[in-house]
């Protein structure tokens, strides 16, 4: 019996080392111009390069910025480590790393002289170089890789959720569905952006970035004729990214989207 107890302890600590070793997540760089972005993949199990796989970026938040590679993996590469998802849900998976002088998103940011701050998220503009880097990185994968170009995904959190709304912007009919976590967008973009299917999440308690945020763009978005989700967790703060990791069907909705030309 207590032979039986350990050994279940053994494998069960085999079970996490695995679904925590990032290291599947390669390192690579994408450099343009002079310019870097360092981005971490991971393939599929048995990843076979004549086959076609969905793809999904997922953009960090400003606490995962800098240029170590290793940051970004902070939040949400768990979940796609996990065995069940590795299984039912085979796809490559792309953490790409925003520097920590520059944002995703093109998003004006007004700090008081406490360090309370406020953001303002324009309509057009230029991108920011982080982003016209992913830009970039995103046509260079489907020149690597076999992609089924119905099935391409974005996810963010915080900065990242703001980046989210701007890279689907930016690559219009692109996204077959997207996920947006306590983040926002100037709801003036909702049309550019309404063919894409959104699941948008944030802590009503949240202070960082507000939550009024996600509201305007989720009735924008339902203004513009778009599909969209929202939910809103009313005890959480700025780190509504938990629970929203945690929903029960979020990869199942997710990867059941598909693009319609």
């Amino acid at each position: 019996m207590i032979r039986s107890f350990f050994l279940l302890i053994l494998l069960t600590n085999v079970v996490v080392l695995k679904a925590q070793d990032r290291s599947l997540y390669e390192k690579f760089q994408f450099i343009q111009n002079g310019d870097t972005l360092p981005y971490r993949i991971l393939l599929p199990e048995n990843y076979d390069s004549s086959k076609s796989y969905p793809l999904v970026y997922f953009l960090h938040g400003r606490g995962e910025s800098g240029r170590d590679n290793e940051k970004q993996l902070a939040n949400g590469s768990a979940m796609f480590l996990s065995d069940s998802v590795r299984k039912q849900y085979p796809a490559i998976v792309v953490f790409p790393q925003c520097s920590a002088t520059s944002y995703w998103s093109n998003v004006h940011t007004i700090a008081d002289a406490k360090g309370k701050r406020s953001f303002y998220f324009v309509a057009d503009g230029d991108a920011s170089l982080p982003m016209k880097l992913l830009l970039s990185l995103s046509q260079n994968l489907e020149v690597r890789y076999k992609i089924k170009k119905d099935q391409v995904y974005v996810m963010g959190l915080s900065m990242g959720g703001m980046g989210t709304f701007e890279f689907v912007r930016r690559k219009p009919g692109y996204f077959a569905a997207a996920v947006a976590i306590c983040g926002g967008a100037n709801p003036a973009t909702a049309s550019a952006v309404r063919k894409t299917k959104w699941w948008i999440f944030h802590g009503a308690k949240d202070d960082i970035v507000l939550p009024e945020h996600s509201e305007k763009m989720q009735a924008a978005l339902k203004k513009a004729g778009a599909t969209v989700r929202y939910t809103v967790y009313p005890e959480a703060n700025h780190n509504s990214w938990d629970p929203a990791f945690r929903e029960p069907g979020l990869f199942r909705w997710m990867f059941a989207q598909r693009l319609v030309k």
